[in-house]
């Protein structure tokens, strides 16, 4: 299944106490947490969503579902492009693309604009998410550096 969209050589990998090793898991970690977390913050913030776009609850529970359908629906198909494409490569493309939906989020004007905003947020999360484990996978060279790198 090689296609040379790998991002590294086989049998190079990192040691868990290296430099490169502890950025390699810095970023895959904080690329990833900003999807789980992004998913529960919404609800911690929704008294205040409604108030200040004069949401119903239809509105506050489609901005919720938006984000979570397009990230569940499409998270297979993040897999395979960094598959074909490269892991670092798509993983790059779904922080840039989270980041840049998460800045129409906070620019929406009216509930419609928001959803559609957390829908785009789920795109790039389906994207970054399943490249964080690739990545460590195979950018580690022991399976006890795994183990320690994926605990984490």
């Amino acid at each position: 299944m090689s296609s040379g969209a790998t991002d590294t050589a086989p049998g190079a990998g990192l040691a868990y106490g290296e430099s490169a090793a502890r950025w390699v898991l810095a970023a895959t970690v904080l690329g990833s947490s900003l999807t789980f977390v992004d998913a529960t913050v919404v609800n911690i913030a929704m008294p205040t969503i409604g108030k200040d776009l004069d949401a119903g609850l239809s509105g506050l529970t489609w901005t919720v579902n938006a984000y979570t359908l397009t990230l569940a629906c499409l998270i297979l198909l993040g897999g395979s492009l960094g598959d074909r494409l490269g892991r670092r490569r798509v993983f790059m493309v779904g922080v840039l693309w989270f980041a840049l939906a998460s800045m129409l989020c906070g620019l929406a004007l009216n509930v419609g604009m928001l959803i559609a905003s957390r829908a785009l947020q789920g795109v790039g999360g389906a994207l970054l998410t399943p490249g964080s484990l690739a990545i460590l996978q195979a950018s580690t060279s022991r399976a006890v550096t795994r183990s320690s790198a994926t605990r984490v």
